[in-house]
């Protein structure tokens, strides 16, 4: 967490404001920000969204490691150790959001699900906003309804899976996370808020509404045509 962005600043309507908004809108807010473009930061690829697009969650990410392609080479007295540490590591309370991102470390991803009825009731149980895993869901029917849940894929089984890490970097979609960054995800995928600009975010995110409203308003009003586009364009640029 930076420091231009203690605890202190994350207040309830900090992170109302950021749920108000989807990811894409995040994205050019943190160009604002930021003052340029960028392609590195944000997830690659189509998250299946599970149980249906739901809100936008924003969150410090928790971070875990799994495998499940293969029985595990540990005790199963040591793989249950490791998921009740993981587990007691991922309720632990701040105050603050929390994510966690899940990536499934093996060659196939998805082989075995981590994510399905038990595992969303569970970590909704002890306080988790939702997930991002490169990994699969299951039991689509019965997972928790308000726990959003951003997968790789879906598959019926959860073959061999267990944690195999936590607290570490991880890699999902293309996007590198490491515990304690700050993330806004939806149904598009996810990207990590950075704590030099997180105090600049929710004005950045008013300044790209105000600056689509003039473009919205004109291609939908009746007799909309390419005068109008170029005088809405024109009013776009002009708001600072």
């Amino acid at each position: 967490m930076s420091e231009t962005a203690p605890a202190s600043f994350f207040t309830p309507e900090y992170f109302n404001a950021l749920r108000s908004v989807d990811t894409p809108t995040i994205c050019n807010a943190l160009e604002l920000a930021i003052g340029t473009r960028t392609a590195n930061g944000f997830t690659r690829g189509t998250p299946v969204a599970a149980p249906e697009p739901l809100p936008p969650i924003v969150g410090f990410a928790r971070t875990a490691r799994i495998r499940a392609a293969a029985p595990a080479s540990a005790s199963p007295d040591a793989i249950l150790a490791t998921r009740l540490a993981y587990y007691r590591y991922v309720s632990e309370d701040d105050g603050l959001p929390r994510i966690v991102v899940m990536e499934d470390a093996d060659a196939t991803a998805g082989v075995g699900a981590f994510w399905g009825e038990v595992n969303t009731l569970v970590h909704r149980g002890l306080g988790v906003s939702g997930v991002l895993t490169n990994g699969s869901v299951r039991d689509l029917d019965v997972i928790a309804p308000d726990f959003p849940v951003l997968a790789g894929s879906v598959g019926p089984s959860h073959a061999f899976v267990r944690v195999e890490a936590f607290a570490c970097p991880v890699t999902v979609f293309g996007l590198e996370v490491c515990h304690g960054d700050l993330l806004h995800a939806d149904r598009h995928g996810a990207v990590i808020i950075p704590g030099a600009v997180a105090r600049d975010l929710p004005a950045c995110i008013d300044e790209v509404m105000r600056k689509e409203a003039p473009i919205l308003a004109a291609a939908r009003s009746p007799g909309f045509d390419i005068t109008a586009l170029e005088r809405a364009l024109r009013a776009s640029a002009d708001i600072h």
